[in-house]
């Protein structure tokens, strides 16, 4: 079989590094969107608008992952990037990991006056536990910044990765004069009252091309060909395997709301970014070459479309060729489902997808059927792995204010649980239900889903307890345990046995008395 050439990644970043407005402009170039101002514009004919629920349109922030697609042909070649959008807040939830399992490369977003921040570091060490290679994108070189070599010592030093600078800014700020790219010998500078990159390339053999004087200032000039030098001879070399192995990142500098860097951004992600790439699974890894079609379920998604209050699980293609109306086995509970109506996503609009191939994310609507984690097979004799839970960092106890809609909140928490959004524990004692976080935003997003999609009003309130572990062992070293600290034991929403601790010194203090048993952060799905 032949396989389409396809791009998945996603971009990682920080709040207000840009990570929107780059997306928007790769949209833009890649032709997927057709005005600028579409990604964030609020009115009925958006196109490519990522942020669609109530709470991300009163913040102006990103707090679920969304799929967006868009084709470049390159040398003869069309090349499909399926661009996934990661939650950029530094309150953000397990849907944020979870995305970056089904991605095979990254973007890293950094703002240029910032340099890296805590988010940005958190987001690269998921993609590091996965050796995703990642570009990384300089951002607002056209505003004051910091020194361009600081900035790259500090992506060296802090993520212990070797940089390659692939071009380099012509002074920052207001001495801003354009982007140079040191591959092609191409310069891009700034025209129009706006300062923006209108299109306008003019051709170099390199920066000890004479013809750079007659085009910038003198001062441009001077700092280009001394730091380009410096830049070229001080940085490793682009290595394609040791970026594909996630040990070199290849740095561009640009400004994604004037343009500058995108069109450059896309040919990386085009020529270097790597294909599908296998994935771990049992009994073996999945290739993408792999003839059956095998998938996994990184996201459910409830009420994207609040009129027909439907559920999406996105699906990530792993091997062999999808076509509609073929049946696939969940690994969740074994019988064949038929996929009739699956989709391709740009942004909030649809397509029924009638083929997809390794790489694509696909939208399977369904009724509970499909979980995050689930593998989806022709043959059922394969299970994806890699797909963490991880320890909640918040636990809260929630109470209803109408207690009459016991089961409206039950079936609410199971659902936002089945999405990742929070997760819910049934403790052995007590009535009240307990839903862990990792961070504080998804409280707020709880509430507000609580309340716009399921009618019901609740309240969090303080939980006795800090943190949960996942109790791993025999089954009479666990029913002993559970005996004696009846107070502290719950399932989760599989039935599995969690105990829930005080503080982390509780945990080390059990796990001392009970070496029998793993107390663990992390539960594999």
């Amino acid at each position: 079989m032949s396989i389409p050439s396809r791009r998945t990644f996603a971009i990682i970043s920080h709040p207000d590094a840009g990570k929107t407005t780059l997306t928007e402009k790769l949209l833009l170039e890649g032709g997927a969107i057709h005005l600028a101002g579409e990604v964030k514009a609020r009115g009925a004919n958006r196109r490519a608008r990522s942020d669609w629920m109530k709470i991300e349109q009163q913040r102006g922030i990103s707090v679920t992952s969304s799929v967006m697609t868009f084709s470049r042909t390159m040398d003869g070649e069309t090349i499909t990037f399926n661009l996934l959008d990661t939650p950029g807040h530094e309150d953000f939830s397990e849907d944020t990991y979870r995305t970056l399992t089904a991605v095979d490369s990254a973007v890293m977003v950094i703002d240029a006056a910032k340099g890296i921040e805590p988010q940005t570091r958190k987001l690269f060490e998921v993609c590091r536990l996965r050796n995703v290679p990642i570009i990384t994108f300089i951002n607002k070189v056209d505003r004051e910044g910091r020194d361009p070599f600081a900035l790259l010592d500090e992506v060296a030093d802090a993520l212990a990765l070797d940089v390659c600078p692939m071009s380099w800014p012509v002074g920052m700020g207001g001495t801003f004069e354009g982007v140079f790219d040191f591959a092609t010998g191409q310069l891009r500078q700034p025209s129009g009252p706006s300062r923006a990159f209108e299109g306008t390339v003019e051709q170099f053999s390199g920066i000890d091309d004479p013809r750079l004087a007659d085009v910038l200032s003198a001062q441009g000039h001077e700092t280009l060909v001394s730091e380009g030098e410096l830049a070229q001879g001080g940085y490793a070399s682009f290595d394609l395997a040791a970026y594909r192995h996630g040990d070199l990142t290849p740095v561009y500098f640009g400004s994604a709301l004037k343009l500058f860097g995108v069109a450059e951004l896309i040919d990386a992600l085009g020529r270097h970014a790597p294909p599908p790439r296998e994935q771990p699974a049992e009994p073996e890894p999945v290739t993408p070459d792999r003839p059956d079609v095998t998938g996994f379920i990184f996201k459910v998604q409830a009420n994207m479309d609040p009129q027909h209050r439907d559920r999406i699980a996105f699906m990530r293609l792993c091997s062999g060729k999808f076509r509609r109306g073929m049946k696939l086995i969940p690994s969740g509970s074994g019988k064949p489902i038929a996929v009739h109506s699956p989709i391709l996503f740009f942004a909030q609009d649809r397509e029924i997808a009638d083929e997809a191939y390794p790489g694509d994310i696909i939208g399977i609507p369904n009724h509970g059927t499909l979980r995050v984690g689930d593998t989806l097979s022709e043959k059922a004799d394969v299970r994806i792995t890699g797909l963490p839970n991880f320890a909640p960092e918040i636990l809260r106890r929630v109470a209803l204010r109408d207690p009459t809609k016991t089961k409206q909140l039950r079936k609410a928490l199971d659902d936002l649980s089945e999405e990742g959004v929070i997760q819910v524990f049934y403790p052995e004692i007590g009535g009240q239900w307990i839903v862990g976080v990792v961070g504080q935003l998804q409280l707020d997003v709880l509430i507000s889903r609580l309340e716009a999609e399921y009618k019901v009003e609740a309240v969090l309130e303080p939980s006795p307890f800090d943190t949960a572990r996942w109790l791993g062992g025999s089954d009479a070293d666990i029913k002993a345990f559970s005996g004696i600290n009846r107070s502290n034991m719950a399932a989760d929403r599989d039935g599995n046995t969690v105990f829930l601790a005080k503080s982390a010194w509780d945990v080390n203090y059990q796990q001392e008395r009970n070496p029998d048993l793993k107390f663990s952060a992390t539960k594999e799905r």
